[in-house]
């Protein structure tokens, strides 16, 4: 949390720009003193904003609120090393959303951890308005003016979701909630996926 810093002293003291009458007042010059010490923390302030929009050297109970610009949650249980990281790269991570780049960097900064991703892909495409979006029941196969790419690759078909596959033995303490979550906000929507934590590679 941020604090007071002692002894600040102003780097525009008031009393040095009264006119020559009051420069030797000694009322005048307490009355300015006073409002320098309580003008000073606003103009330290002012002065040093832009360190307070860098994720490296942002108050750490500002890391959140930078996050919040950029669509992210971040765990306060996390390091501070580890929060900064994941605003920095913030940016990164809105332009490869939807992605499976995308997809492992949200997972790596959000988790350090590393997982192996398997996609099928395929498309999906209708004549029709109000078909099925890809991997929704009803989606697979083709009928009519409808069609797909891909056999088992289609999304609607039920080897067409994102399979995220972590090793157990690699991260024994392993959220696995917290790593869906991460899933869930990085991935198009319509997409189904699942977490399989395995014992082998």
């Amino acid at each position: 949390m941020r604090g007071s810093v002692p002894d600040l002293v102003s780097p525009h003291p008031l009393g040095a720009g009264l006119p020559a009458l009051f420069l030797a007042d000694p009322l005048a010059q307490a009355i300015c003193a006073g409002l320098d010490e309580v003008l000073a923390p606003v103009i330290a302030t002012l002065d040093s904003f832009p360190a307070y929009l860098d994720p490296a050297t942002a108050p750490p109970d500002l890391l959140g609120w930078l996050a919040g610009w950029l669509g992210l949650t971040i765990d306060d249980n996390q390091p501070e090393r580890r929060q900064r990281d994941l605003v920095a790269g913030g940016i990164d991570l809105l332009a490869r959303r939807g992605t499976l780049g995308g997809l492992r960097a949200a997972i790596r900064l959000f988790l350090d951890v590393e997982v192996h991703l398997q996609d099928p892909g395929g498309h999906r495409w209708s004549e029709s308005p109000d078909a099925p979006l890809p991997g929704l029941p009803g989606s697979s196969g083709s009928s009519g003016s409808s069609g797909s790419s891909g056999s088992s690759g289609s999304p609607g078909s039920p080897g067409g979701e994102l399979v995220v596959r972590v090793r157990s033995a690699d991260y024994p303490g392993l959220d696995v909630r917290r790593l869906e979550s991460v899933i869930a906000a990085s991935v198009p929507a319509h997409v189904p996926y699942r977490v399989e934590v395995v014992d082998t590679p």
